[in-house]
C-alpha cells in the first residue's frame, strides 16, 4: 500500500480528477515539449461530460499557457478505457511532435498507459485492514495512527501538520465567505448563515448539527470557488474529515498534534480503499469520494476517542456501507448541487458511525474490507450515466426542467 501522502494532496479545487490531474498531466507534457507550438487535447468519458462544468479546459489552457491549446471533447470510447482519459498532441512548425494518454485516475493522481514512472513507492506491506489489524496485534500496536509513524517515519507528523492547517484555514475562509458560487447555478453560499444561526432552545444536538454541517459547507463551497482545499480524498470530499476534526477538536480542547494522529488513521482508511476499490466518482459514482470520506473521518474520530482496532474498523464500515450505491449527478456538471450538502450530511453520518461502532462492535458480521469490495463492484456495475457524466439523475431532471422552461 502506498503512502497516505498520496490521499492528501494541497491544491486548488473543484475537481481532483478533473483540474488537479489534467493540471498535473498538461505540466509534464509541456515540460517534455519545449519546442512546441501548438498543443491539443481531446477529453474523453467523464472529463469530455463535466470538463467543461469542472474547468477541465479551463486548468488545461492555462497551465499550457502561452502555447495556443485547442480542447476537443470527444464522445468517442473504447473497451477498457478509463472514465477520466485524455489525450495530449503537441506540434511544431505544422507537424506533430509527440502524443501522451493520460488517465486521471481520482484524487489528483495519474496513470500513463504502459508506463510506471509516475508511481509512488509502496511504503506499507499490508494492503488490506484484516492484514493491518493481524501485524497491528502481533506488534502490540494499539493505535493506527502509531502504525503510521512506524512505516512512514515521524517526519510524516510534519506533513500532516501542514495538512490540517490548510484544512482550518479552508474552514476560516469558508466561514467568511459570502455571495454566489461561480458556475450559473447561483448557488449561494451558506457556511456563514450555518455557524451564525442562532436557534430560541439550547439544543445541544442541533449545535452539533449546525457547527458540524458550516464547516464542511465551508470547505466545500471553497472548492467550488477553485479556493485552495485538501483532497480528502478528493476535491468533491474535501470537507468531511476537515468538519468533524474541527468540530472534536473545539469540543474536546484537543490539540493540533493530538488531531492530527486522527489525519494519520483516515489516511491508511483512504489509502486501503483507493488501492483495493477506487476513490474516483467517474469510475465507482459519489460512494467512492463522499462514501471513502465518511469512512476516513469515521475512522478519525475512533481514533480520537480512543477505541480499539476493531472499533476504528467497525466506524470505518458502517460509514461505508450506508453510501453504498451513491451515485455521482452533479447538476451542469458543477461540484456543487448536490455534491456540497453531500459533505454536510456525510460528517454527520460519520459521528453516527463512530458512536455505532462504540456501542454495538462486538455484534458486528462485515468487515472493512468486505464493504470495500462491495462498494467497488457496486460502482462499476452503475450504469455510465451515474458516474460522473451529468447525465443521469438530478442532473438529468434539472436539465429537463431547464429545457421545459426555455
Amino acid at each position: 500500500m502506498k503512502s497516505i501522502r498520496d490521499i492528501y494532496k494541497i491544491g486548488v479545487g473543484p475537481s481532483s480528477s478533473h483540474t488537479m490531474g489534467p493540471e498535473r498531466a498538461a505540466k509534464l507534457f509541456k515540460q517534455n515539449h519545449p519546442k512546441a507550438d501548438r498543443f491539443q487535447v481531446i477529453l474523453y468519458g467523464s472529463l469530455c461530460k463535466t470538463g467543461i462544468g469542472h474547468g477541465t479546459d479551463r486548468v488545461l489552457r492555462q497551465t499550457l499557457e502561452p502555447i495556443p491549446t485547442e480542447i476537443i471533447f470527444s464522445n468517442e470510447s473504447w473497451e477498457g478505457m478509463h472514465p477520466n482519459t485524455m489525450d495530449f498532441s503537441a506540434f511544431a512548425d505544422g507537424a506533430e511532435i509527440g502524443t501522451m494518454r493520460v488517465e486521471s485516475i481520482g484524487g489528483g493522481d495519474l496513470r500513463i498507459p504502459g508506463q510506471s514512472h509516475l508511481d509512488s513507492p509502496e511504503v506499507y506491506p499490508e494492503n488490506s485492514f484484516a492484514e493491518v489489524s493481524d501485524f497491528c496485534h502481533w506488534r502490540y500496536i494499539d493505535k493506527i495512527s502509531d502504525y503510521v509513524e512506524l512505516n512512514e517515519g515521524p517526519e510524516i507528523w510534519d506533513f500532516l501538520m501542514e495538512v490540517w492547517l490548510v484544512m482550518k484555514k479552508s474552514i476560516d475562509d469558508g466561514l467568511a465567505a459570502t455571495g454566489t458560487l461561480p458556475g450559473g447555478l447561483n448557488v449561494q453560499r451558506k457556511a456563514k448563515y450555518l455557524y451564525e444561526q442562532i436557534h430560541p432552545q439550547n439544543n445541544a444536538a442541533m449545535r452539533e448539527f449546525q457547527l458540524i454541517s458550516a464547516y464542511a459547507y465551508a470547505v466545500a463551497e471553497q472548492n467550488a470557488d477553485n479556493g485552495v482545499i485538501v483532497t480528502a480524498p478528493t476535491c468533491g470530499a474535501c470537507g468531511v474529515l476537515p468538519a468533524v476534526l474541527r468540530y472534536i477538536q473545539e469540543t474536546r480542547n484537543l490539540s493540533d498534534e493530538q488531531i492530527i494522529r486522527g489525519l494519520a488513521t483516515a489516511g491508511i482508511i483512504g489509502s486501503l480503499t483507493k488501492r483495493n476499490a477506487s476513490i474516483s466518482g467517474a469510475e465507482c459514482g459519489c460512494q467512492a469520494e463522499i462514501g471513502t470520506a465518511c469512512s476516513m473521518a469515521a475512522a478519525a474520530l475512533a481514533e480520537l476517542y480512543g477505541l480499539n482496532l476493531d472499533q476504528v474498523e467497525y466506524a470505518a464500515e458502517v460509514a461505508m456501507e450506508h453510501h453504498l450505491g451513491l451515485t455521482c449527478d452533479p447538476i451542469c456538471g458543477l461540484v456543487q448541487i448536490p455534491c456540497i450538502e453531500r459533505n454536510a450530511v456525510a460528517a454527520m453520518r460519520a459521528m453516527n458511525a463512530c458512536n455505532l461502532s462504540y456501542c454495538l462492535c462486538g455484534s458486528r458480521n462485515i468487515s472493512y474490507d468486505m464493504v470495500c469490495r462491495a462498494m467497488h463492484e457496486t460502482g462499476i456495475n452503475l450504469n455510465h450515466r451515474f458516474r460522473e457524466t451529468s447525465e443521469g439523475g438530478l442532473a438529468r431532471i434539472y436539465a429537463r426542467k431547464q429545457n421545459a422552461g426555455n
